[in-house]
């Protein structure tokens, strides 16, 4: 080999190394390998009833059905504003929505089952025992679709949650299984529950919300954790649930089809991008590196774009797809982003990295922390599931780490 041909090809080799090692660096593995097991105390204790002011007093008459609240309200209380803009949401679903409280109760239940949550198995266990689910009914929600017995749409919607948690979409198989037996406003309340009461459990175990005092029911410890489902499909190319007509971007209109289920999961993204107190460059972080675990081109889009800004905030987006790892991060930065691959795979944060945030951040700020990449995951889920398409001229994933 010539000496300058040889002195083209080593760079280029070179060039090659570093690029395979950011694709190694910017991998998280699925979530779904192990169940996860949140911590056996509090991170932050349930607000005792002595210390709650006329805010805080409003909030449980308001989200506690029978003015006893749970640990998950006493816990939320810390932060009103975050409780104002998760409790409707999750009301809506286990009570209100468009599908039968047993199908409720079945994604609900193995969203608990999926991330390991006790605390939300234990306060809809019972529930769901009063909408006639029998002992063998609950048991089979933690064996999965593969147990027998099951119903077919009920085993339809356990293969839709756990598709959403494994790979953040669903296939193409599920999604026609279920629109024969669902309409549009089903369909959105069968992915949207899965979605937020994954949300919820990663708030939940990363709070460290323990089953209230009394309470008996918890998951069953003598079943395999099992999370089996198809490899991800290709991300769609065409929505499965077309936007309603209109100058606004394809998310706001997609969400539109269902007006009473967006006008209360609106609260949760307003909380996120309005009211919390997490600077700009923090919230931004948090919401394209779930972006990028997801796979969800179209928050990605938005928020390196438009909506989030991120290079106005001084982020570089292919910094963030090469993770904690790249050396763009200060070491805060770094914890920031590892609390999101944490959440993203384990369905917590670890000690270690809570112990980390919570050198700088005070107990709202944590709590916002959480709240933002788990949303975000929900919306990246819902996004891929629906295959909301991206806007002409959006900037689309760098080529760096591609899933």
């Amino acid at each position: 080999m010539h000496r300058r041909a040889f002195a083209v090809v080593l760079p280029a080799m070179l060039l090659s190394a570093a690029l395979t090692d950011a694709r190694a660096q910017s991998r998280v593995d699925a979530p779904g390998a192990r169940q996860p097991k949140p911590p056996a105390t509090p991170r932050v204790a349930p607000l005792p009833e002595s210390q709650w002011n006329d805010e805080q007093k409003k909030l449980v008459a308001q989200f506690s059905r029978d003015g006893a609240p749970d640990n998950g309200l006493k816990t939320l209380l810390h932060l009103p504003a975050l409780a104002e803009g998760v409790l409707p949401y999750t009301i809506y679903l286990s009570e209100e929505s468009t599908l039968p409280a047993r199908h409720r109760d079945v994604l609900i239940l193995r969203a608990a089952w999926l991330t390991g949550s006790q605390a939300l198995w234990a306060r809809f266990a019972p529930r769901a025992r009063k909408d006639g689910m029998t002992a063998a009914d609950l048991r089979r929600i933690a064996q999965g679709p593969e147990g027998s017995g099951w119903d077919p749409i009920e085993s339809t919607l356990v293969r839709l949650a756990d598709q959403l948690y494994r790979n953040s979409s669903v296939t193409d198989a599920t999604w026609k299984a279920l629109s024969a037996k669902y309409d549009l406003l089903n369909l959105v309340d069968a992915v949207e529950t899965a979605n937020h009461f994954i949300v919820v459990s990663m708030l939940y175990n990363s709070f460290g919300v323990q089953p209230d005092e009394g309470s008996t029911d918890r998951l069953p410890a003598d079943v395999p954790y099992r999370v089996n489902v198809p490899a991800r499909e290709a991300p769609l190319a065409a929505a499965r649930i077309d936007p309603v007509p209109g100058d606004c971007i394809a998310v706001g209109r997609t969400f539109a089809r269902h007006p009473k289920l967006n006008a209360v999961r609106g609260r949760r993204a307003n909380f996120i991008n309005r009211v919390s107190k997490l600077s700009p460059r923090h919230r931004e972080m948090l919401i394209l590196r779930i972006g990028w675990n997801c796979q969800a081109e179209y928050e990605w889009a938005q928020h390196v774009g438009s909506v989030g800004r991120a290079r106005e905030h001084g982020l570089d987006p292919v910094r963030i797809a090469e993770g904690a790892d790249a050396a763009a991060w200060d070491p805060f930065e770094k914890t920031i982003l590892r609390a999101v691959d944490e959440l993203y795979r384990d369905a917590m944060v670890s000690d270690r990295t809570w112990a980390a945030l919570a050198e700088r951040y005070d107990t709202g700020l944590l709590m916002s922390a959480v709240l933002t990449p788990s949303s975000y995951r929900a919306t990246s889920m819902s996004l891929n599931a629906y295959g909301v398409q991206l806007e002409p001229g959006n900037e689309r994933f760098p080529q760096v780490g591609r899933k």
